[in-house]
């Protein structure tokens, strides 16, 4: 039977999600990747309890993760928390989204509607076998449902104990100013907004969503903070054959240009002058900005999660080295 590490929240840094009383580690762990249909069950597990070992109380989920077969992902983390990780249930926070395909039919299709958005939480809860989830997020805005329904829908479920607050992600800053403003006149808990962020993809700071969160009390849980393995050392060298890129398994594989190689080696000599990995850095570099609550981390083996955490060794930064690697980025 699994049994938690006593010093788990020795090292952890827990931040305030916005204006709300809960607290999210500073590396989340994001079950996208890994964790799903064809993927090795144990490798599943181990990369869960390892991460609780060393402080990492938030699991981010979502219906579809588990392609090609949508919720599988929710399944295996249901077997898990069934493994001994359930004992520790009131010291994790769960979340999960929904709002891209999951099911056939016009019903489970790309959409904010209530039907939707209701019917997937609740199968949702069915696959982990679990009351409530913490936090339930619209997993992407959309243009042909009435912002007004998916707020009502969100807050029906707070209202039902399903979930105990709500988040957005994939929303822009006009997009998150605009449900805000509802969630607001309704007193729902909404805390966060889930972004793409990361080094080589800044869209929050141009669009201002950082900002605009950071002075509204709505906390930043950002993904995709290593650009889909650009920012480790995976590509510092080639392409490796078992490497997403060379699997072809990522629609940013034609970004991986010579310019590009060399950007991410003079941005792998800034982290190796700070005693850190390219991997380090960038996570670290997220962290530096005051609207990020947590940096939501894929792994394919517990290693990696243990290698992301050590990115809470040194947070800080100097300005000659805010500067070097804007001008990296910026080249």
């Amino acid at each position: 039977m699994y049994m938690a590490n006593d010093k788990r929240y020795e090292k952890m840094i827990y931040r305030k999600c916005g204006n709300s009383g809960l607290k999210l580690p500073a590396i989340s762990l994001g079950l996208w990747q890994n964790f799903g249909y064809g993927s090795v069950f144990a490798n599943a597990e181990n990369m869960c309890r390892t991460a609780f070992d060393l402080g990492i109380t938030h699991f981010d989920l979502a219906n579809n993760y588990g392609h090609p077969y949508n919720g599988s992902a929710e399944e295996n983390f249901g077997r898990i928390l069934d493994n001994g990780l359930r004992t520790y249930r009131d010291e994790l926070c769960i979340s999960t989204k929904a709002g891209y395909g999951m099911w056939d039919g016009p019903y489970g299709d790309k959409n904010g509607s209530r039907k939707y958005l209701i019917s997937s939480l609740d199968q949702s809860l069915k696959r982990m076998k679990l009351d409530y989830v913490d936090i339930y997020y619209h997993h992407i805005f959309d243009p042909n449902t009435p912002l007004e329904e998916t707020a009502l829908a969100l807050d029906q479920v707070v209202r039902q104990g399903k979930a105990l607050y709500v988040g957005i992600s994939n929303y822009n800053r006009s997009q998150t100013s605009e449900i805000k403003e509802i969630f607001r006149e309704l007193r729902t808990p909404f805390i966060v907004n889930q972004p793409s962020y990361s080094m080589l993809n800044r869209w929050v700071e141009d669009d201002g969503l950082d900002r605009y969160c950071a002075e509204n009390g709505i906390g930043l849980s950002v993904f995709s903070p290593l650009y889909q393995g650009f920012l480790t050392d995976r590509y510092l060298n080639g392409i490796p054959a078992d490497s997403r890129v060379g699997k072809g398994n990522t629609w940013i594989g034609q970004q991986l240009t010579e310019e590009m190689v060399a950007k991410l080696n003079r941005l792998n000599g800034v982290a190796q002058k700070r005693g850190q990995k390219l991997s380090q850095m960038a996570i670290s570099w997220l962290l530096h900005n005051n609207a990020v609550v947590t940096v939501l981390s894929g792994a394919s083996r517990p290693e990696q999660i243990t290698d992301n955490v050590g990115a809470l060794d040194n947070l800080d930064f100097t300005e000659e080295e805010l500067s070097e690697i804007e001008a990296i980025l910026r080249s």
